[in-house]
């Protein structure tokens, strides 16, 4: 981008983030999710990184965010209550350490007596509160504010059972302490979120979009006889007041003694191995727990080296917050594109900046129909979020209006089909209403364009193994891929997310379609699917090509058929004038030119191998194969004749060599009797290879 353009997008991405963090951590309002909105705060600073003469004393970056709500009475923390960094990669969370252990000039192992280097928490996605006690009695409960300074819930953590009222002395607390602090989290599970929204839809009110809002929400309320009929839950996680405790894996072991709900799933780890085992444990099992959470919190497990790495900024050296690939993220539209599919009917495809949503990439995403597309308002060059319905098939939630940039294009559906150019028409209901969808008027268009497909991965094409047609209906239905080009430009998440596919196959295909991407020219134009236009002709046609190397572009390739004439086509041996007018008319389709230009930007390459005789036996003789072979298959018998200098040819005529005519033979036969050319079966056909 020009700097220009990145200062226009980095005050954006500043105002954006501010107005919803205030609408989260203020007004408890979520406009767009914590994982939408820590994408943006991840842009904001890699390109603050990136361009740090751009940045601002008052970016989000450089801030503690969240003033306390004037409805509750102020509580002033004893010691800061500070959030977390986040990490999203293994790499990531290697750079925390060095940085961590460049701080402390020392190796984190070399501080520790214990094996457990660090302590593995699970992240939940809750409210943070602080719980205070004197004589071990509860006495007050805050929320963190802006970690400063927080607000006054203790009524309302008192309806929390998981809360204890009284503490209990157990273990080797021989003493109840005279003051102690705790900190923990404050959440709602998926079965009471559900019990909730059952609830509201009875009343006939809004749902509730996640638990960690009503969670929030809740805490808040004034009343707390609401809360008490909202069934939160609590887990403790941490003891601020100094008992004496060495490792941060013994402070949970003190807040269960003292009679504290703490997360049995919480563990030590010895090494980094063990902490990216851990939340990759957890990120394929998260559904499985009653509650959800958004990533992992690691934690050096000897507090003297939490206390001593101290805080930079608003979050400590000694923690960080190993977070999950998110569920949903904001990335921008680059393109609308019509997808046809195997109705006929046409869906319109996002065509988005690649986002990591839920651990993979993803680049597409469908829209629908044009009825969406409005409720959404959505517009090329759009910010928007993408999201993964029901953790699967990609999907656009929100646009965000606010980051619309200049020159955002809308979008409207085509009046023609963008495969054979027939007028599109609005579907009809039974009524005789309107309905949503658009299809092309041609009935027969989706099956052709679904046999079209198949004819670009077939082995005399492409040879796409890893694609059959199922995958290519399954791409379609989906709407991954309105032309051919778009089969290259797959990521893997594009596919993993897809029913029955996952990381694996998602990956050999992905792999599959890269290798492929440097095709033989005869290959090439038969690929193409020009009418006529069979694997022989498509050989012949090659043969004529002038080139200097072994490479051909595809733009010089495309100049070439564009420049040839009608009569000059004509003129090439064994290319009629049916023939000749389907090729020209072929390359004089802007669809067909179109298609062309994206194999070029997708990277597609042709390779010009001339293939060497190995004698010229069987030079000047022109063969046609009809019926089955034995003992070989029509393409192998094709390339021995061409091993010997021969060519083959498609239709039989009076110049016609030889017709080897195999089991059940065609018209071919009768052709070749007609016009008195030799007729040979299978084992004169092997005599003549041979001798």
């Amino acid at each position: 981008m020009e700097r220009q353009e990145v200062k226009r997008r980095l005050e954006k991405l500043r105002e954006a983030i501010e107005k919803y963090r205030y609408a989260h951590h203020v007004l408890d309002k979520s406009l767009i999710s914590d994982a939408a909105l820590d994408s943006l705060k991840k842009e904001l600073f890699d390109l603050e990184q990136e361009y740090p003469e751009f940045i601002t004393p008052d970016s989000p970056t450089q801030r503690i965010g969240g003033e306390p709500l004037k409805e509750f009475k102020k509580v002033h923390h004893e010691t800061r209550m500070i959030s977390l960094n986040d990490a999203f990669s293994e790499k990531d969370m290697e750079e925390w350490l060095e940085r961590l252990e460049n701080y402390l000039g020392k190796k984190v192992e070399e501080s520790s007596s214990a094996s457990a280097i660090f302590y593995c928490e699970l992240k939940i996605d809750g409210l943070a509160i602080e719980l205070e006690y004197e004589n071990g009695v509860f006495v007050r409960g805050s929320t963190r504010g802006d970690g400063i300074t927080g607000e006054d819930v203790t009524n309302n953590l008192k309806t929390v059972e998981a809360i204890p009222l009284k503490l209990n002395v157990k273990g080797q607390m021989s003493n109840v302490p005279r003051r102690l602090i705790v900190r923990g989290e404050v959440f709602m599970t998926i079965k009471e979120f559900e019990r909730m929204n059952r609830e509201q839809e009875k009343k006939g009110g809004k749902a509730y979009a996640n638990p960690r809002n009503v969670a929030a929400g809740s805490i808040r309320q004034l009343d707390p006889k609401v809360v008490a009929g909202r069934k939160l839950d609590s887990f403790a996680y941490d003891i601020i007041t100094d008992l004496g405790q060495k490792f941060h894996e013994e402070e949970h072991k003190m807040l269960k003694n003292f009679g504290f709900k703490t997360n049995p799933h919480n563990k030590h780890a010895a090494n980094l191995k063990e902490v990216f085992a851990f939340r990759e444990y957890w990120a394929k099992h998260r559904d499985k727990l009653p509650y959800e959470i958004d990533g992992t919190v690691i934690l050096t497990n000897l507090n003297k080296d939490y206390e001593d790495a101290g805080i930079i900024g608003k979050a400590p050296r000694g923690g960080i917050a190993f977070k999950f690939g998110a569920r949903e993220a904001a990335t921008i539209i680059e393109d609308i594109k019509i997808q046809v599919g195997r109705t006929g009917v046409l869906t319109p495809v996002a065509v988005m900046k690649p986002a990591q949503v839920g651990g993979i990439t993803i680049t597409h995403a469908t829209l629908h129909n044009a009825d969406e597309i409005k409720r959404l308002d959505a517009r090329i060059g759009d910010t928007v979020i993408g999201a993964r319905a029901g953790d699967v098939i990609p999907k656009i939630t929100k646009v965000l209006k606010d980051m619309r940039p200049r020159g955002s294009k809308e979008f409207s559906m085509p009046k023609k089909c963008p495969v054979d150019g027939s007028p599109v028409v609005r579907d009809a209901m039974p009524d005789g209403r309107q309905g949503v969808a658009y299809k092309c008027s041609n009935k027969n268009c989706g099956a052709v364009n679904r046999e079209w497909f198949y004819h670009f991965i077939s082995r005399a094409a492409f040879n796409l193994d890893g694609l059959g047609p199922k995958i290519i209906d399954k791409f379609l239905d989906e709407g991954l891929i309105a032309d051919a080009a778009d089969i290259f430009t797959l990521k893997e998440g594009d596919i993993a997310v897809l029913e029955r596919f996952g990381e694996k196959s998602a990956k050999n295909i992905v792999e599959e379609t890269e290798m492929k991407k440097k095709i033989a020219l005869p290959k090439f134009i038969y690929s193409l699917g020009i009418i006529h236009v069979g694997e022989e002709t498509a050989r012949t046609l090659a043969g004529k090509f002038k080139v200097q190397s072994s490479k051909l572009k595809v733009k010089e390739f495309t100049d070439y058929f564009q420049n040839l004439s009608l009569e000059e086509l004509q003129e090439i041996s064994d290319i009629g004038p049916v023939v000749a007018k389907s090729i020209y008319d072929w390359f004089r389709e802007k669809r067909n030119i179109n298609l062309l230009e994206k194999l070029e930007k997708v990277g597609v390459e042709i390779a010009v191998e001339p293939l060497k005789a190995k004698s010229l036996k069987l030079k000047a003789q022109t063969f046609v194969l009809t019926g089955t072979l034995e003992s070989m298959s029509r393409e192998q018998a094709k390339e021995k004749i061409r091993a010997l200098g021969g060519d083959v040819n498609e239709s039989v005529s009076k110049n016609t060599s030889f017709v080897v005519a195999g089991a059940e033979p065609g018209s071919k036969y009768d052709k070749a009797k007609k016009f008195g050319v030799k007729i040979l079966d299978e084992k004169e056909f092997l005599v003549l290879l041979t001798r």
